[in-house]
């Protein structure tokens, strides 16, 4: 080939080379022109005022919640941990095992006896611990729980045996089946305030009002009816002793004014006052603790680490029996 025509053909493949490359380019930038275009179209049908208002309070009160919670996680470190705890127990108590799918059916009330307010009710109360008559109260605290509180009450219904259950708003409000239970089956809810929480209920006299009604409240919602007062109500920890002892006092005398006494007890298992207690020392407690006593008022408690109160309580009430024993709850006084 001749050189003029050699050099003549290279210039027509740079050329044609050149030409493809510049298509290229011009296509891509039309391609990527596109593509922001069509996003930003996109971006402007999601903007507030092309979203609902409902949408853009949602997004409002999740950016005010994150930043609350940012500045939660900063300065309460060791009280997010502690509710992360309690929020975990509360999952774990929620899982319903098979074997108590019955009890946590949805019970329908079939009882109409309520509590009926009665003006001799504080000296009643007090006489229940010092009559020489050979009565006694089981009394549960810290219910209802998934696992314990249905066990106690077969046992009651198995020795048709009335008690009486101190209940806490929170737990009414996870288990209101259980309490619909309960009272079914003639048993008499009392009142043992909302949080058990000391810091809480023992804030003001007026925090220990507040959980009695909200406790009342939850248990009227569980039973589905206005009828239904707890008139009757239990201090956590009792109604006196301890740093709030004289805030307590106040309360008690505020509660009393209301029409609503306390009541306390005079003997007991022992079974909150150390973990891991067997039935054979819940059973020790109770006698040692009875002893002296002719009416028995007695403090258990129905919560879901109390599996040896269960254990025990046939024996107890078997024991009292024995012993020529009247068992009785609240509405003896409330009638």
């Amino acid at each position: 080939m001749e050189p003029e025509k050699h050099l003549n053909l290279t210039k027509i493949i740079v050329t044609v080379a050149i030409f493809i490359f510049a298509f290229l380019i011009i296509l891509g930038s039309a391609l990527i022109t596109r593509n922001a275009r069509s996003k930003e179209k996109k971006d402007l049908s999601l903007s507030p005022k092309n979203v609902s208002s409902s949408k853009v309070t949602n997004v409002v009160k999740n950016e005010e919640k994150n930043d609350k919670d940012s500045s939660d996680d900063e300065n309460n470190d060791f009280t997010n941990f502690l509710d992360q705890l309690q929020q975990n127990a509360n999952e774990n108590d929620n899982k319903v095992d098979d074997k108590n799918d019955n009890h946590n059916s949805n019970t329908e009330v079939t009882n109409t006896k309520v509590p009926v307010s009665n003006p001799d009710a504080v000296q009643l109360c007090k006489q229940a611990q010092t009559s020489h008559e050979k009565n006694i109260y089981l009394t549960f605290d810290d219910g209802p729980s998934r696992d314990i509180t249905p066990q106690i009450l077969d046992t009651l219904k198995e020795y048709n045996v009335p008690a009486t259950f101190f209940v806490l708003g929170s737990r009414v409000e996870l288990y209101p089946e259980l309490v619909r239970r309960e009272y079914n089956e003639g048993h008499f809810i009392a009142n043992h305030g909302y949080s058990h929480s000391y810091s809480s209920i023992y804030s003001s006299v007026q925090s220990v009002i507040d959980e009695f009604n909200a406790t009342n409240k939850a248990v009227q919602d569980a039973l589905g009816t206005t009828e239904y007062n707890t008139l009757l109500f239990r201090f956590p920890g009792g109604s006196s002793g301890g740093p709030y002892n004289d805030l307590k006092a106040e309360a008690k005398r505020t509660l009393e004014g209301m029409g609503i006494p306390s009541t306390n007890w005079n003997c007991l298992t022992g079974d909150a006052e150390a973990v891991g207690r067997t039935k054979e020392q819940l059973l020790n407690r109770l006698y040692e603790t009875a002893e002296g006593w002719d009416s028995l008022v007695v403090l258990m408690h129905d919560a879901n680490d109390k599996q040896a109160t269960a254990d025990a309580l046939p024996e107890i009430i078997e024991h009292y029996k024995n012993e020529g024993y009247t068992f009785k709850n609240y509405y003896d006084i409330f009638q």
